[in-house]
């Protein structure tokens, strides 16, 4: 049934790429879309079709909606994949996708409605029996109303983009004299990041483990979960180490898990592919966070660990077959860990700035259980118009300590010249003895640069995503949200000549 279908990838770098391998594989023809920096990308290159969209502005190309639809009507299209990030979460698309006779490979517009939004998310879990963390179901709009409410949550707390995603509009407050500021610039930098003054508060859970679950649930009724992955290894609340699966969890906590994964999953009546996302509090508490609603960055070690292809379900179970195995039939094999390869600069004071400009040569690592997902070659160009990630490197071994051991090896074989990665520091991470040991936790990165007597500047860890998001505001003409760290971002950039590659691009 399938196979008479046509999807257009709305995405581009190693999503896209692992979307149109997964259809070839299922016999489905593909269209790529690309903005005019994107001509010689893998992913037209590959595609059966592809289609030039615009410029690298997002407005112009990936995020421009009316192109997008236009483009699937015209290569007559039957379906249309949106990736991660995107347009992967926006309802406003997805209706679209629909009205226009299409099928939308992701949940129904109501849905991510629902959960895109994770102050009614948490309402949501409430309704559903899932334990949340303690915390307001409200938007927070100003600071003398955040006081009152912290008095009641108590510090530390941690403030949110409703909207939010990849640690963007996230910050946590120690203390009451820095509340204030701390909600003015989480709102700022939601605006900024998703077009959204939502921000909510809950209270701030120290020494917790991020632990998530992938789940894969057909049209017909039928949930099933392939185990967890534990995501604790962040920076600034944007995954960086991931691994399945986490290795302190046993089984009676395990079950527990599972059971308030697919209890919300059922609850919103989901279908496709979708994580549920937990804090373990390192003792036999799980909290609700959020569900994302599509492919996750991190859905490979999953696939590792069970032999199921997530990408290739969810594009079945959208196209409307069932699923074909049972909870029964599968199995956890092995250990499987996921580093993220950046574009990017860092020093011994821990400090992190984006690195654009040309790959002069780019070797990826092989061997015996690796993987590498990117859409990166030599002579390609990282633009800050774009995500800095350069890659996903994936290792798998029957053990844990076997799965650390070659993805030591990989990261010391991967060849990137012409531009700085964060390889080195990836590297520090996976020798280090509480992550060999497994018992670390969401603030691991701070508390391994302060075991090496490194103090961290907050401030300018910066991903590329914020550099980005500040460029199209100012190309779309708009005033830049206020905010103390916003200013501190754009007059470090204004001042960049430091960083050539960027100063010929573009000054902010």
């Amino acid at each position: 049934m399938h196979k008479t279908h046509k999807i257009l990838v709305a995405n581009r770098g190693e999503i896209a790429l692992r979307i149109i391998r997964a259809a070839k594989e299922l016999g489905i023809f593909t269209v790529a879309v690309f903005s005019e920096s994107d001509r010689e990308s893998l992913a037209v290159r590959l595609a059966d079709e592809a289609y030039n969209i615009g410029s690298d502005d997002l407005s112009d190309s990936y995020l421009n909606i009316e192109k997008i639809i236009m483009t699937a009507q015209k290569a007559e299209c039957t379906a249309i994949h949106p990736g991660y990030g995107f347009l992967s979460e926006n309802a406003e698309f997805a209706s679209r996708v629909i009205s226009s006779g299409m099928i939308f490979i992701g949940p129904e517009p109501k849905t991510i409605i629902e959960l895109g939004n994770k102050i009614r998310a948490r309402k949501i879990a409430e309704k559903a029996l899932i334990p949340v963390i303690p915390g307001f179901n409200g938007e927070i709009k100003s600071g003398k109303q955040a006081k009152e409410i912290a008095k009641k949550i108590g510090f530390p707390l941690i403030l949110k983009a409703a909207h939010g995603g990849g640690g963007r509009g996230m910050r946590i407050v120690t203390e009451n004299n820095n509340l204030v500021e701390s909600v003015k610039q989480a709102i700022s930098e939601s605006l900024l990041s998703f077009g959204s003054k939502k921000v909510f508060m809950e209270k701030f859970v120290e020494n917790a483990k991020h632990v998530e679950v992938q789940i894969l649930a057909d049209k017909f009724g039928n949930i099933i979960h392939l185990f967890d992955r534990d995501c604790s290894i962040q920076r600034k609340h944007q995954k960086m180490v991931e691994e399945a699966p986490c290795s302190i969890l046993n089984t009676h906590q395990r079950k527990k898990l599972y059971e308030y994964a697919k209890k919300i999953i059922k609850h919103v009546n989901y279908s496709g592919a979708a994580t549920v996302e937990f804090l373990f509090d390192g003792k036999n508490d799980f909290y609700f966070l959020e569900v994302n609603p599509r492919i996750q960055v991190e859905h490979p070690i999953s696939e590792m660990i069970t032999g199921i292809d997530i990408v290739k379900e969810q594009i079945k179970i959208c196209l409307g077959e069932r699923l074909k195995f049972k909870q029964r039939d599968i199995n956890m094999s092995g250990h499987s860990i996921e580093v993220r390869i950046l574009a990017e600069r860092n020093d011994d004071s821990g400090c992190f700035h984006p690195s654009f400009g040309k790959i002069e040569r780019f070797v990826s690592p092989s061997g015996m259980g690796i993987r590498m997902e990117t859409a990166c070659y030599s002579g390609m160009e990282i633009s800050p118009k774009f995500d800095s990630m350069i890659g996903k490197l994936i290792s798998f071994g029957k053990t844990r300590k076997d799965a650390i051991r070659k993805m030591q090896i990989a990261l010391s074989e991967i060849i990137i010249e012409g531009i700085e990665s964060n390889i080195l520091f990836l590297r520090r991470i996976l020798k280090d003895s509480e992550f060999e040991s497994g018992f670390y936790f969401t603030n691991f990165i701070q508390e391994m640069f302060s075991r090496e007597g490194i103090e961290q500047d907050e401030d300018i860890l910066e991903s590329a995503a914020i550099i980005s998001a500040l460029l199209r505001f100012r190309e779309e003409k708009k005033r830049l949200p206020v905010g103390e760290k916003i200013k501190k971002v754009v007059n470090r950039w204004n001042l960049a000549g430091r960083n050539e590659n960027f100063r010929s691009r573009r000054s902010l």
